[in-house]
């Protein structure tokens, strides 16, 4: 789940990141008050999840409260990338000299968390990586252990960053590491974090994102979501707690397991399909739960058929079976249905679907050509 600009800042700042000062306004009129408040310069931020802000206009720089109400109203009617600007930040502006980049996130390789810095702050870090990599330091962090000063100090060295801010520096650095921790985060970075001219280390821009599976545990971060970014379908699939993901095929598909759906959408590009979704049902599906997950795949328009790959393990291939019946009693459809069920109850489901006039496979290879032939019209 990713987070805003002015919500990373926030937690930032809990955790003793120096931001600047600054508030999040949803009107003109709002955004003029802050500035007010503020005097002097300010930086007007649209608050959108989608990079290139700045390039398209989103970012401006004022002078006068008068100024900030023009400006926020212009960006308040933007659209970015397809998604409408509802609020802008409001920051006091900053007397930028020099600008770092500094973030973590999960190294898969080392399973560690690793924290980057970098002298090329201000630009975007997988650029950096790409044309530069030598300009990023790395630093791998024992989760046992947390981050350590000399750590931090390794990363100042190895950006060159002037002695005198080394130890600023390593609060920002260990503050980071602390949000990282205890949000349950997969990536929290600044970029840039500047030195003013004024000699101070500042934040002036920041980024979160939190690992979806750790948000039981976070009430207070969830319920920051933006819906804006995510689709439908893939909102409605999370009330019934069911992983979904919209892709661009033909072939929609249900399944019980993410390796499982990840082998069945490959068997169905092995033989020449698309699929139009992965979607998980989990382990021991309800009737209900399958009603849900059949309406959202069958909504999207570029279904063709649907396949629907079942292990009955903990979830009973009967049970499955009256909820595919359930659904399409309610969902009326003409798209075809291609089941395999195998495992516990499996009999009786296939049983129950071919009653229903259904067509049935016993093996996935068999069911992901059926699925293919019946979305061609075969």
């Amino acid at each position: 789940m990713k987070l805003h600009e002015y919500q990373s800042k926030q937690i930032l700042s809990k955790y003793g990141v120096p931001i600047p000062a600054g508030r999040v306004a949803a009107t003109a009129a709002e955004a003029k008050q802050i500035a007010e408040e503020l005097g002097g310069r300010v930086v007007i931020k649209s608050q959108v999840l989608v990079g290139g802000r700045g390039k398209a206009g989103g970012v401006r720089l004022a002078r006068s409260a008068r100024e900030v109400e023009e400006l926020a109203a212009e960006i308040l009617g933007m659209e970015i990338k397809g998604l409408p600007v509802r609020k802008v930040l409001v920051d006091e502006a900053a007397n930028i000299e020099t600008e770092i980049y500094l973030g973590i996130t999960n190294d898969r390789s080392a399973r560690k968390p690793v924290m980057m810095a970098s002298a090329a702050g201000g630009v975007d870090i997988e650029d950096v990586a790409r044309e530069t990599p030598e300009k990023i330091v790395k630093v791998h962090i024992d989760p046992l252990l947390g981050l350590r000063d000399y750590q931090a100090r390794d990363l100042a060295a190895g950006i060159d960053l002037p002695r005198n801010h080394w130890r600023s520096f390593g609060q920002i650095a260990s503050a980071l590491w602390q949000a990282y921790l205890n949000c349950d985060a997969t990536l929290v970075e600044i970029n840039p974090l500047v030195i003013t001219a004024e000699g101070r280390l500042l934040a002036v821009d920041g980024k979160m994102i939190i690992d979806d599976n750790a948000l039981f545990r976070h009430s207070d971060l969830a319920e920051m979501r933006d819906l804006d970014i995510e689709a439908d379908a893939e909102i409605e699939a999370r009330k019934y707690g069911l992983s979904y993901i919209k892709l661009d095929g033909a072939i929609g598909c249900m399944v019980n397991g993410a390796g499982l759906a990840m082998t069945t959408m490959d068997i169905i590009k092995l033989f020449g399909g698309e699929p139009a979704n992965f979607l998980d049902i989990g382990g021991g599906a309800s009737a209900d739960k399958v009603k849900a997950a059949l309406r959202i795949i069958l909504a999207d328009p570029n279904v063709k058929s649907v396949l629907l790959n079942v292990f009955g393990g903990i979830t009973r291939g009967d049970e499955v079976a009256r909820g595919i019946l359930s659904a399409l009693s309610e969902v009326k459809t003409s798209v075809p249905m291609v089941v395999r069920l195998v495992g516990t109850k499996a009999e009786e489901g296939r049983q129950i679907l071919a009653d229903a006039n259904l067509i049935t496979a016993e093996s996935l290879v068999d069911a992901a050509r059926k699925a293919i032939a019946a979305a061609h019209g075969a």
